[in-house]
């Protein structure tokens, strides 16, 4: 009643052990694969570990850096910046990790909360107070007033660069840890137990427990048992190339640390521009 160790010699097996033999070898290559896994899904988790880790630091620092730009220069209206401060580099925060929502919008919303306090604390100061609809009024025409020139589309489009890069290099370290877990828990078919017992275990059906398959033969039957995971590798081979595409972005014209510390100063050329223009903005408003 065998159905995979068939042999015309006498054998000592039963079905119930090749059942037993079929578990055993199940067990076995989840366990291998596993531990083939093991590192390269450690390194991975390292990177997305090390790469969070320094872009936290560099947010912090570069959100500290401009909250100090308003405390220091622009005390006026250093209290009721704060909140507008802290939404941009919330919103930077949620791009970087993959929100729905574009550096552009973050970036041009934040000079939208920014024109009514410049506007009323630094270029009209005598303007005790703004209603609400006043407010609302000057942030909604700031695109077509544009009180700070370039500035505001210079910083989108610095911004844009890096984040993109370093986006996507979130993204895609990530998605290397999800395919991982995919083809780490891939099931074996049927044939390819059974298969895997005829290399491994049926030999023991004739006692012969300390025999090892030949090379070929081993690659053979992995090759057939792997299959479906084989057919990632093309499209691996090309994840690896576009992770190293991306390092060499971030590393170069997309500098994430250069991009971040700069931010202050993009603001603090925007608001100069607005004051050296002052009194045409308060004629266009």
């Amino acid at each position: 009643d065998l159905q995979i160790c068939q042999h015309r010699a006498p054998t000592c097996c039963t079905k119930k052990m090749e059942e037993s033999y079929q578990a055993a070898v199940r067990r076995e290559r989840t366990q291998s694969i596993q531990a083939l896994n093991f590192e390269l899904k450690y390194m991975i988790v390292g990177h997305i570990t090390a790469f969070q880790e320094a872009f936290e630091s560099l947010l912090h620092f570069a959100e500290n850096r401009t909250s100090s730009l308003f405390e220091t220069a622009y005390r006026p209206m250093a209290k009721e910046a704060a909140e507008p401060v802290k939404e941009l580099f919330t919103d930077i925060s949620l791009y970087i990790l993959g929100a729905e929502t574009t550096v552009e919008s973050a970036v041009l919303r934040f000079f939208d909360s920014l024109f009514p306090l410049v506007y009323s604390r630094l270029i009209n100061p005598g303007i005790t107070d703004l209603s609400e609809d006043y407010t609302e009024c000057l942030r909604l025409t700031r695109q077509d007033i544009n009180p700070f020139g370039h500035y505001s589309k210079n910083m989108v489009t610095e911004l844009s660069k890096s984040l993109w890069a370093s986006r996507m290099l979130s993204r895609a370290l990530s998605l290397g840890i999800e395919v991982i877990n995919t083809t780490e828990h891939a099931a074996l078919s049927k044939e390819c137990s059974r298969a895997l017992v005829r290399m491994q275990y049926c030999p023991h059906c004739q006692g012969l427990t300390l025999i090892r398959p030949c090379v070929g033969y081993c690659l053979n039957v992995m090759r057939g048992c792997l299959a479906s995971v084989s057919e990632l590798d093309a499209q691996w081979r090309e994840f690896i190339s576009t992770l190293e595409y991306l390092t060499n972005e971030m590393a170069a014209s997309h500098e994430l640390e250069m991009a971040l510390s700069g931010m202050w100063n993009s603001i603090n050329e925007a608001i100069l521009h607005a004051q050296l223009n002052g009194p045409q903005l308060s004629a266009t408003v």
